[in-house]
């Protein structure tokens, strides 16, 4: 059975894009998998775990006959790979992307792409961990998850549906927004919660007493937590690619907090036990996909 994918070639062989690859050796789906990167010691260990079988040294040969490119690079990051792979790439290279934002990701595609744009189908793939690097990169990330893709205009159905293959191929769960849906719903469900861990531990972090408080913390500030071990320079990229929706989720936040203030100031049991009561009725319902 011929592979799917024979080649493909993968920007940023951390936890997205080594789990991309493993995912897909493991269906049999590619032959052959090419990394490029910042790190030499972190493309070096993809190879020696199996994620790579060659580490890239000339983008124009690679991605010219290339099925599929991956950009699995902080979103800052992609719009010069972008600008490198423009030139040189296939006139059959499809080219996603792992990026948590997506406005952004389509305005540097549009930019630096030019006539190529409609290769480029944008993809994000929620199954990230606090984790990065080659060594977090795991075959099953993707199984049972969702990626969303956000198809440009100038996308073909063919285009989209192989793309969406790809990622169906690595067990995930496909389904499609627009780029502007895609980054209102982040904004809401995923940029402010990383937003509001990362400066409960700052806060924290500050205050003289730190380490006492650390000490006591148990189960609950672990769990709410656990994403402010994520990698600092992504989420500085995802914040700031995702400024405008993610002001507003903040600006929203800050007024239900202010709600809450209100009720203790003035000793109101009802309106905490109303807050908490929905708030525990609809965790309760929801199920993560």
């Amino acid at each position: 059975m011929n592979p799917a994918f024979p080649k493909v070639v993968i920007f940023g062989v951390g936890l997205i894009g080594g789990s991309f690859s493993l995912a897909l050796r493991r269906e049999l789906a590619v032959t052959e998998v090419v990394g490029f990167g910042r790190s030499t010691a972190n493309l070096e260990q993809a190879k020696q775990l199996g994620i790579l079988d060659r580490i890239g040294s000339n983008v124009a040969s690679e991605v010219g006959d290339a099925d599929l490119v991956l950009i699995a690079t902080p979103v800052a990051q992609m719009a010069e790979i972008f600008a490198r792979i423009a030139p040189h790439l296939g006139p059959n290279t499809l080219v996603t992307d792992g990026g948590s934002t997506k406005g952004d990701v389509v305005a540097a595609a549009r930019a630096n792409l030019g006539g190529k744009i409609a290769q480029f189908i944008p993809a994000h793939p929620i199954a990230g961990t606090e984790k990065s690097g080659a060594a977090a990169a795991l075959a099953v990330l993707y199984e049972g998850r969702r990626v969303v893709l956000t198809p440009l205009p100038e996308n073909s159905k063919e285009s989209v549906a192989r793309v969406r293959h790809a990622w169906e191929e690595c067990g995930a769960n496909v389904s499609e927004l627009t780029a502007q849906q895609h980054d209102e719903v982040f904004a809401a469900v995923s940029h402010l919660p990383h937003l509001l861990s990362f400066a409960l531990v700052h806060d924290l972090a500050q205050r003289d007493n730190r380490d006492q408080l650390l000490s006591f913390a148990a189960s609950g500030f672990r769990d709410f937590t656990r994403i402010a071990a994520s990698s600092p320079e992504m989420w500085r990229d995802i914040s700031l690619a995702n400024r405008e929706a993610l002001l507003k989720e903040v600006k929203r936040y800050a007024d239900e907090l202010y709600v809450v203030y209100h009720a203790l100031e003035n000793n109101d049991a009802a309106k905490l036990e109303e807050i908490f009561s929905l708030a525990r009725e609809v965790r309760s319902a929801w199920t993560p996909q």
